[in-house]
């Protein structure tokens, strides 16, 4: 039976590239936005635009208002116990950035850092990079067969110099939700700090992050159907506590003569400088309409499609999935067949899809490959959609083989 998405009307950019002949299968990447968020945007900047926190007008207040009631919801989308442990960054690396700069102090040579082999580079880079300048050690947690990570070597491999243990709740290439729970443990039962890259895993469902029990968690914007230019960090107030200071400018400090000054504690203390005030409050308008949705219709939504998906690619002839996807994409290669030819051919019958290394090249390394395709599924997306790529995809491949 074909699948029809509810909620595609809603969305204005899924529309107008459909009426171009696009069929846009990229929401890892960055997700469309929906009207609300849009007429959140138009709205901030067309009532009168003003800086926040720092003016007693009421253009100032107004802005003001609306930026901490974006925080107020992200505590609430996350069960944050209270919304002064969500800081807003510029996008979920330079959070990771912030706690790789403002943790470096938390660690001496010899120390160790632990991530997974199938990390994205925005939670590869800055750990690896902190791991240079200190003089510690990178250890890589290795994956099962389907791609997840592989519990009985990281009972191994997380020891006594583990002080920081940081991995990925849904891969970005695998589609695996990955056993968090009992890699967390490990790392707490050696006094570690835990952070949980929820980039992808924020999209797909609502995650407790008091439940989950990690001391920072990271996401983005802009997968989370809103706009690009913002990330956001919950952390522990505890862990909050022990993160040092690490850009400095406007209203981030308490007071400063020339030659000194007090910064403020969490949030504001790591917000320095304008921040992006238009795409917070329009976050908290998408976030508005997210949680006017049916979770349990959006999520067997999701599923039937991603197994309509998988099927498709499972049908195909030298079609070989990478790992074993669970929710909402899958990344595959066909024996034969270069990622790059295959994207271009898919590109010209407007198929939008993503080749390459995904930001995750070390992963795509291991696996003995130069790249791969990923189909991505967002809440607008329907079975047409997926006709269409796979008629595209026969095509492409009758031609390349």
């Amino acid at each position: 039976m074909p699948i029809h998405s509810p909620w595609r009307a809603d969305f204005p950019g899924i529309l107008a590239l459909a009426a171009e002949g696009q069929t846009y299968l990229d929401s890892a990447a960055t997700a469309q936005k929906p009207q609300a968020m849009l007429d959140a945007l138009l709205g901030y900047y067309a009532g009168g635009a003003a800086n926040v926190h720092r003016a007693q007008h009421l253009p100032g207040e107004r802005a003001t208002r609306a930026f901490e009631a974006t925080r107020a919801s992200l505590a609430a989308w996350l069960n944050a116990a209270e919304p002064s442990q969500i800081i807003f960054t510029r996008g979920a690396t330079e959070a990771f950035n912030l706690l790789a700069y403002g943790l470096e102090h938390c660690f001496q040579a010899g120390d160790e850092i632990v991530i997974s082999a199938l990390e994205h580079h925005a939670n590869l880079l800055p750990w690896q990079q902190l791991a240079l300048r200190r003089q510690l050690k990178l250890v890589v947690l290795p994956l099962d067969n389907s791609g997840l990570i592989d519990l009985e070597h990281a009972a191994q491999l997380i020891g006594p110099r583990c002080k920081l243990l940081t991995l990925s709740q849904l891969s970005n290439v695998l589609g695996g939700w990955q056993p968090l729970s009992p890699l967390l443990a490990l790392a707490k039962a050696q006094g570690a700090l835990t952070v949980v890259d929820g980039a992808q895993g924020v999209v797909h469902g609502r995650h407790d992050v008091q439940t989950l029990g990690c001391d920072f968690y990271i996401g983005s914007s802009h997968k989370l159907y809103g706009p690009d230019g913002v990330g956001l960090l919950y952390g522990r107030t505890a862990a909050l506590q022990q993160l040092a200071h690490w850009q400095f400018g406007g209203e981030m400090l308490l007071q400063t003569s020339y030659h000194s000054a007090r910064f403020r504690d969490a949030p504001l203390g790591f917000e320095a400088g304008t921040p992006p005030i238009a795409s917070v409050i329009a976050l908290g308008a998408s976030l508005a309409y997210l949680a006017g949705l049916d979770a349990d219709a959006v999520a067997t939504h999701e599923a039937r499609l991603h197994a309509q998906l998988l099927s498709g690619l499972q049908q195909r002839q030298g079609v070989r999935l990478l790992g074993a996807p669970q929710v909402a994409l899958a990344s595959f290669v066909v024996d034969g067949v270069h990622n790059a030819d295959l994207a271009h051919l898919l590109t010209e019958q407007g198929i939008a899809v993503r080749a390459g290394h995904h930001c995750a090249m070390p992963l795509l390394q291991s696996l003995g490959l130069s790249g791969a395709i990923r189909v991505s599924l967002g809440l607008y997306n329907d079975s047409s959609d997926l006709e269409r790529f796979f008629t595209a995809l026969d095509q492409a491949l009758e031609l390349l083989r």
